[in-house]
């Protein structure tokens, strides 16, 4: 594959470059037109004239970082120039709009002169809301960095500095720990002395390494003091030992760390490391000793490179985006040193939590866990937003450089959340509620991974108390083979449970002994773990079933309505799911199993799932939906619908429900008001969706989640007597999860309330 074609063609096709200016406002009518420019746009003008901090307000200024670069510095490309440098700063624009939601403009400067190319960025500086140096050469790039800090109230950043220091700092942190070895008594040797080089090295000292430790090596070798000609950055670094090659150098070392170029690391070099040793080849595209070559060497190295095709990637992406997201969103006046550190430190605790499926399947990983390959955060780990930016945006406030100040912490995680689609604020109120009470789950798969996986995950955070079905055999080996965490979690194999198998038949005959079953049947079907695990929850040994992973639907929900059956005045289960929406959460019901249901079906079917909706400290509103606008038509299809909200609005007055109504009215209040100004669903819309058929309801859950970019959770299982879920065959652990929550919470719904005793709070 000719690779440069590929890059080439990928840039030029369609509208050439990668990034583009989308307007934030409606602009379809004069009107609009109007307020955008001219007359309307002179009254914020006048308002910033009047107060130039309502810039912040009425531009987008808060949210605008420039990318500026005079390309002297190209990733491994050197100085090719301002021009050819733009393919690069309209990447790093498209990096800041994906990963944190900043808006760019990238900006060329044909300057290499320090005094004109800091007077050119302060006389462009209103635009923005903080300023992203890249590719600039040493040792320029330090005094425009310093200047512009000094000389402007808007954060700046040279992210070769500093980006890489933070990055590797946090990978450092973790290395150390894996190695068993402390910071500060550590031998750090750092070959290169450029702009990335010198702000690492000055990060590792401000993370506790200590200046004697450390040796720098530049293109002749060791810095030393004794070296003429040394600039004031690598003075700082110079040595009075008696070293001279980068060899003698890294003889005993602990840490090696390359900011230079290709193979300048050698397999005698790392063999003469101490025990443990860490390295850090960080040159691009190729590193100073390759990947291979390093870990054949030494069984014992822990290695970073800057490689997305390695282990352990050093990629400033992971930082960048986050910081000046943390920075523009106090309006700090600088990125200072707490800031870095505090991202420092955030990074480094990210990377061991344990990783989301959807980091796992991004980078088509089974299961990711902090060790020697994985001790930074995965660059496309969606929880680096909320996890860095706060941790930034706190520093700058408590170290005085803030303009604004939060609260609400947990109301601004919720906002990065929202900014790139990942509100989960109904899953964290769900999950808190789960944790509350945690209830005895049990699984009738668990010799599969992900079920493995999940029941890990809910054991870890307090959701629930597993039971695995299965054989002990496979699924012991299973958990060794993916180092996955449940000890002292109950593992149940139904064939070796004869005693219980043989008072589950006998108790199954009981229920089924005119419906098909004769007691040799009913024993034996006990053995299969869908009848045992319904069992289990019917008889009190387990507080709700999870199934279905490996099983289609029907095959997974006949043994547990054969057990457990229907809650009572409930004519048919039905089936809903939870649409995680940028708008918010919105139920949609019947989903999976009614294929036509009747007028009193759907009674039922929403006055589940109005039950349900309150256990999630919601309120329903509900729109019951058709081709058909309150009485438009006189097809059938509408007319069960319209006898349906007439039924809800006698018997359930104060059950918040309209219809027969079609979907764009249950959304758009302002086309309701103006038509049907009755409906009760014209302050606020609608939050739970009934739709009149199967067909309907399954077509628009998957429209949305592939067209509409929501994500869904279920499908939730209504009207059962005791709490039984089943997954969507083949789901990923992150639903898995989810429908554990729901299974715990439908559970402690179903419990009397009880009165326990609860410590005072200090």
């Amino acid at each position: 594959m000719d690779k440069a074609k590929d890059a080439l063609d990928y840039h030029a096709s369609g509208r050439p470059g990668k990034i583009e200016v989308v307007p934030s406002k409606p602009t379809s009518s004069q009107r609009d037109l109007s307020l955008a420019y001219s007359p309307g746009v002179a009254a914020p003008c006048l308002e910033i004239e009047k107060d130039k901090d309502k810039v912040y307000k009425y531009t987008a200024k808060g949210n605008l970082v420039a990318v500026i670069s005079n390309g002297t510095a190209v990733l491994g490309l050197g100085n090719i120039g301002p021009e050819a440098s733009k393919p690069v700063m309209e990447g790093k624009g498209l990096l800041f709009k994906i990963l944190s939601d900043i808006d760019v403009f990238d900006i060329e400067i044909n300057q290499t002169d320090v005094e004109e190319f800091v007077k050119t960025v302060k006389a462009i500086s209103p635009t923005f809301g903080g300023i992203n140096l890249e590719d600039i050469k040493a040792p320029e790039c330090f005094e425009i960095e310093r200047r512009l800090k000094e000389e402007l109230n808007i954060p700046v950043m040279h992210d070769d500095q500093h980006g890489t220091a933070i990055i590797s700092g946090a990978a450092l942190l973790n290395a150390l720990e894996l190695a068993g070895k402390e910071i500060d008594k550590v031998k750090i040797v750092v070959n290169g002395a450029g702009a990335s080089a010198i702000s690492c090295t000055r990060l590792y000292l401000s993370l506790g390494a200590k200046p004697e430790n450390i040796v720098m090596a530049d293109s002749t070798g060791v810095i030393r003091k004794d070296r003429e000609g040394l600039d004031k950055n690598k003075a700082q670094f110079a040595t009075s030992r008696n070293l001279h090659t980068l060899s003698e150098a890294v003889e005993g070392c602990d840490v090696l760390i390359g900011l230079s170029k290709k193979d300048v690391f050698t397999p005698e070099m790392l063999k003469s490391m101490a025990a443990n040793p860490v390295v850090f080849a960080l040159a691009n595209p190729d590193p100073e000793i390759a990947y291979e070559l390093a870990i054949s060497t030494r069984d014992d190295l822990i290695i970073a490179t800057g490689r997305s095709d390695y282990p352990n990637q050093v990629n400033n992406a992971i930082g960048f985006p986050y910081i000046f997201r943390g920075a523009l969103d106090v309006r700090a006046i600088q990125i200072n040193e707490a800031m870095k550190l505090a991202a420092v430190y955030a990074i480094a605790r990210l990377a061991k939590e344990p990783v989301p499926e959807i980091v796992n399947l991004a980078y088509n990983q089974k299961n990711i866990v902090f060790g020697r390959d994985y001790f930074i955060p995965k660059p496309l780990d969606t929880r680096l937003i909320h996890t860095v930016a706060p941790a930034v945006a706190k520093a700058a406030i408590e170290s005085g450089v803030a303009q604004r100040v939060i609260s609400n912490w947990e109301g601004y995680e919720d906002e990065l959340k929202k900014r790139l689609g990942h509100d989960e604020k109904l899953l964290r109120v769900i999950t808190s509620k789960a944790k509350q009470n945690p209830q005895r789950v049990v699984f009738a798969e668990a010799d599969n991974f992900k079920i493995l996986k999940a029941a890990q995950i809910v054991k870890d955070d307090g959701i629930a108390i597993p039971i695995l079905l299965g054989n002990k055999e496979k699924i012991n080996a299973l958990i060794a083979e993916n180092n996955i965490d449940l000890k002292h979690v109950t593992i149940i194999d139904p064939r070796q449970e004869h005693e219980t198998v043989q008072l589950y038949g006998e108790l199954f005959f009981q229920k089924r002994h005119r419906r098909g079953f004769n007691l040799h049947e009913a024993k034996k079907v006990m053995r299969e773990r869908n009848y045992f695990g319904a069992m289990m929850v019917e008889t009190g040994e387990a507080d709700a079933l999870i199934s279905g992973l490996t099983r289609n639907y029907a095959d997974t929900l006949r043994p547990a309505l054969r057990i457990i059956g229907k809650q009572k005045n409930v004519s048919k289960v039905a089936g809903m799911y939870i649409m995680l929406t940028k708008k918010g959460p919105v139920f949609f019901a019947d989903t999976t199993i009614n294929v036509n249901p009747t007028t009193q079906e759907l009674v039922d079917i929403t006055l589940m799932v109005a039950r349900t909706v309150q256990q999630f400290n919601m309120k329903p509103k509900i729109a019951m939906l058709s081709f058909s606008n309150f009485g438009s038509s006189e097809d059938p299809s509408a007319v069960k619908v319209r006898d349906a909200v007439a039924y809800l609005h006698e018997h359930h007055p104060a059950l918040l429900v309209d219809g027969e109504m079609q979907a764009n009215m249950a959304f758009n209040t302002q086309l309701l008001r103006d038509n049907y100004p009755f409906s009760e669903l014209i302050n606020g819309g609608a939050n739970t969706l009934i739709f009149p058929n199967l067909d309907a309801g399954n077509i628009s859950y998957k429209l949305l989640m592939e067209l509409g970019g929501a994500e869904a959770i279920g499908p939730v299982l209504l009207g059962m007597a005791k709490p039984v879920h089943i997954l969507q065959l083949g789901s990923p652990v992150r639903d898995i999860v989810n429908m554990i929550t729901i299974a715990v919470v439908d559970a402690q719904s179903r419990q009397a309330p009880t009165v326990t005793a609860r410590p005072v709070s200090a």
